[in-house]
Order: C-alpha cells, then sequence, then structure tokens
C-alpha cells in the first residue's frame, strides 16, 4: 500500500476540517457571478448531471467550490455527506477514486440526505470518466462536481461522459469582478443590464456618466497589467504578480499539464509557438508565416493550438461565414486574458507606451468579457473580413440577429471615416446596431453610420465601461447584448 489508511484519511481530514467541527478559513465572503449557477446545481442538479467547472488554473475553480461548501452547511447538511478532494494532491492523486471514497466511508459515516462530492483536477485520475457515468447513473444519492483545468474532460470519453454533466467555463476575472476582489470603489456608475439600452440615452447622459467615470480609465489599465487571475491580481507589487503569472502559465501549464495530461515531450517548441500567440495577440494566425518562423512542421503547430485553447490559454476565433469560407479563413487568436502576453514577455508597464499591443491587449480583454458574458446563451462568435479588405473585430450571432463590435483604442476621437469595415458590414448583412469599443471616456455616445434617416446606428463606448457594465450583468439574467 502506498500509505497507511490512517495516513490517507489524515490528508482527507486536512481538506476536510468541517468534519471536526470546523471551517475553512480566510474563504473570501465576496462571490464571483459563476456561483449563482453553481448554487443553482447544489440545490437541484438538472436531470441529476455531474457538474464540471472548467477553466485555466489559478482561475478561483477551488474557492468556488469551498464557498458551495460553506453555503452548504450553512443550510445544515451534515458535515459528514460532504467530501472535497484535490488531486494535485501526489498521494490522493495515486490513491485512486474508489479507495478515498472507501476511507471516507470508513472513518466517516453517512448520515441521512444527500452527499455532496467536490473532486479538484479529476481529470489527473484513472478511469474517471467510467466512473463518473456509474456514479450518476447507479447512485442517485450523490450530487458530484469536478473541475478540471483542459478540455480533454469534455473530449475524451465522449461515449461515457455524454449527457452525464453540467459544464460552467470559469474566466478569468472580469474587470468588474476585478474592482471587487481589490476593494477598489469604482465611480457611481448607473446600473446597465445590456449595453443595448444606452441606444436610448438622451445626449446629456453620455455627458454626465463620461464626466463621473473619469478615474475607471486608469483602472482598467491597471486591471490589464496585473490581469483577471485572482492570486496574482491581489499582489501590489506589478513586476511581482507579473512573475507569478508567467510562473504559473510556462512552468506549470506547458511543462507540467502538457507533459502529463497529453505527453508532450517538445515542451520548448511548445513554448516557442505559445511566445509568438503572446506576441501577435488579437491577430490572425499566420500558420505557414509561424511554422517558417519557428521551423516547425505545420501538423506539430497546428497540434500545439488545438493543446494551448484546451487548457484555456487562448481563444480561437474563425471567420463569419459557412462552409468552405469559414474551412479557407484564418483564425484569429486572442489569449485568455489581457495580462497573459505582457507578464510572459516581462513587459511590466511598457503595455500602456506601446499603442499597437495595448490596442491589442484591449480587444482581447473585451472579446473576452462578451464571449463570457453570452457563450452559455449559444452564441456563435467569428470575425468578418469583406472583398475589400475591411474589418469588423468581433460579430455576435444569436441565429436570428448579428451583432458587430469594432474595437478602436485610440487617442483621438473615432469618426466614421475610421469605420469602414463596420459600414461595409451593417449595409451588407442589413444590421440597425453595432458596437464601437473606444478608448477617451468622452468618446461615448451613438453615432449614425449612415446619412439616411433609419439607417445603421453605432454606440461608441469606452472600453472600461463596456468591459466594467458586461462584468457586472453578469450577476442578472438579462440576455440581451
Amino acid at each position: 500500500m502506498i500509505a497507511t489508511p490512517a495516513e490517507l484519511f489524515a490528508v482527507l481530514r486536512q481538506y476536510n476540517p468541517w468534519w471536526s467541527g470546523a471551517r475553512v478559513a480566510d474563504l473570501p465572503s465576496w462571490r464571483r457571478a459563476a456561483f449563482r449557477e453553481i448554487a443553482a446545481w447544489v440545490e437541484n442538479p438538472p436531470g441529476g448531471r455531474a457538474l464540471l467547472l472548467s477553466g485555466a488554473r489559478q482561475v478561483g475553480k477551488t474557492t468556488l467550490f469551498l464557498q458551495a461548501i460553506d453555503g452548504l452547511l450553512d443550510r445544515g447538511v451534515p458535515p459528514q455527506n460532504i467530501l472535497y478532494v484535490t488531486f494535485d494532491h501526489p498521494l490522493l492523486k495515486l490513491v485512486g477514486l474508489e479507495e478515498l471514497l472507501r476511507l471516507w466511508r470508513e472513518f466517516e459515516p453517512a448520515h441521512e440526505g444527500p452527499e455532496y462530492l467536490f473532486l479538484d483536477e479529476i481529470q489527473v485520475t484513472k478511469d474517471w470518466q467510467t466512473w463518473l457515468k456509474h456514479q450518476v447513473d447507479f447512485d442517485k444519492r450523490r450530487r458530484i462536481a469536478v473541475t478540471g483545468s483542459a478540455t480533454p474532460l469534455t473530449r475524451e470519453g465522449q461515449e461515457s461522459g455524454v449527457g452525464r454533466w453540467q459544464t460552467i467555463r470559469l474566466a478569468t476575472l472580469s474587470f468588474f469582478e476585478y474592482l471587487q476582489l481589490r476593494k477598489t470603489e469604482p465611480p457611481k456608475l448607473p446600473e446597465v443590464a445590456s449595453l443595448a439600452q444606452l441606444f436610448d440615452w438622451p445626449a446629456q447622459d453620455f455627458v454626465r456618466v463620461a464626466e463621473e467615470a473619469r478615474s475607471i480609465t486608469g483602472q482598467f489599465h491597471e486591471y490589464l497589467l496585473r490581469g483577471g487571475f485572482p492570486q496574482t491580481a491581489l499582489v501590489e507589487n506589478l513586476t511581482t504578480a507579473q512573475k507569478l503569472l508567467r510562473e504559473d502559465i510556462v512552468d506549470k501549464v506547458l511543462k507540467r499539464d502538457m507533459t502529463a495530461l497529453f505527453g508532450v515531450r517538445r515542451v520548448l517548441e511548445l513554448e516557442q509557438v505559445f511566445l509568438y500567440l503572446c506576441l501577435h495577440d488579437g491577430g490572425q494566425l499566420d500558420l505557414a508565416g509561424l511554422c517558417k518562423s519557428l521551423a516547425l512542421k505545420r501538423p506539430t503547430v497546428a497540434s500545439f493550438i488545438d493543446l494551448l485553447e484546451a487548457t484555456h490559454l487562448i481563444y480561437r476565433l474563425m471567420p463569419f461565414g459557412y462552409g468552405k469560407e469559414v474551412l479557407r479563413g484564418r483564425a484569429k487568436v486572442y489569449l485568455a486574458d489581457p495580462a497573459i502576453g505582457p507578464s510572459v514577455l516581462l513587459k511590466g508597464k511598457s503595455l500602456l507606451e506601446d499603442d499597437t499591443a495595448l490596442g491589442n491587449a484591449v480587444e482581447s480583454a473585451f472579446f473576452k468579457h462578451v464571449y463570457t458574458r453570452f457563450y452559455r446563451r449559444a452564441m456563435r462568435f467569428s470575425y468578418w473580413r469583406g472583398k475589400k479588405g475591411h474589418e469588423v473585430d468581433v460579430i455576435a450571432d444569436t441565429g436570428d440577429r448579428l451583432t458587430p463590435f469594432e474595437v478602436k483604442y485610440r487617442a483621438t476621437a473615432t469618426g466614421v471615416g475610421e469605420l469602414k469595415g463596420l459600414i461595409e458590414f451593417c449595409e451588407y448583412r442589413k444590421v440597425s446596431r453595432a458596437y464601437v469599443i473606444t478608448k477617451d471616456i468622452r468618446d461615448f455616445g451613438v453615432l449614425p453610420l449612415s446619412a439616411v434617416d433609419g439607417g445603421a446606428l453605432a454606440l461608441k463606448i469606452p472600453a472600461a465601461l463596456a468591459c466594467y457594465w458586461l462584468g457586472r450583468s453578469e450577476l442578472t439574467e438579462q440576455v440581451e447584448v
């Protein structure tokens, strides 16, 4: 045996202090938007399914689980009916699922009512898919929630896993959540559940809110530098925060997880591909150019990019269209958090002095916000490139409505002459409303895209406000863009 039962149970007890009448120490009282979904599952799992909380490492999955457990204890659930396990612990990883459950019940007999199992980083355990299938199918008393830092949780073993779990994707902190975590007092801003309602604002409201929100741009730039990973967002020294984020990504994800989960042996080449993507954040992926620059073969690079997406380090955005239009087009690649690029490339505050890099970081941050806010509504996201070479950065497609977004993060006010791609797309697809994401807090208001009455309108909204309101509206059930 790897360790004695008493030694193993001592490890379990360390992670489950409520068995001894204690509670988790220093647990944040503030909760992320995703907590509402987890609490709803705990109360009533849809179709009896397990819960999969999927997201990058260090994004806050464990804290959400511990907050859910704290809520169960407040409701009077017997502590012995709640189990938390992290398979990052080497002993627990080696013992396996069934042996851990046997130990749990040997030392902590069950009480009446449902049993709640919270299993962290389950993808490192052997045959977890088959085990979870059997649990969901045959033990209705147990409610099982698992986390994973890699998409193989939803790809591997799909035969055994289909229909057995509900998935919640956890992105890095939104700008609104970042301000809450750092206890930064934002300006007194009106509640905006949907950006669409801003089209109906009178002109004086744009002026008034812009004046009240002057300080928010500086806070937004700090967010771009520190990022949305809870641990590093709280580190006061920026250099230290970026160093820790770089180590988490390069050492833990690229060098450890990629080897353990995917069997990657060419780690140096994988790191080179990732550094290339950091340098070209938000740009169209020139696969041939990348292969030539790094002297790598196309299948190798394509495989690496798949892996980076599977471990939640990047988003991939395909061109707008159908069939061959998409297959022939280049994907755009966004980093999963705007601070990843500056941290991995050791840029410090120099990002704020590079207009091109800053614009790319803002585009990545905005895409993350709009994607996180609406992906559960089965929206399809893409970008558009017209025959004249004009582009639109992001298109949200609900099936019956298209909503285009263009990021223009520059010091000067944005005019119609700089929105040729947006105008062309709106005319081509008969779109009546669009959004322009701006920099200056005063570059805020409704802009007609056509001289003809009744033509398309664009809402110009500063990036800091757009990300703030999108993050805040996650706490509501409003679904309109």
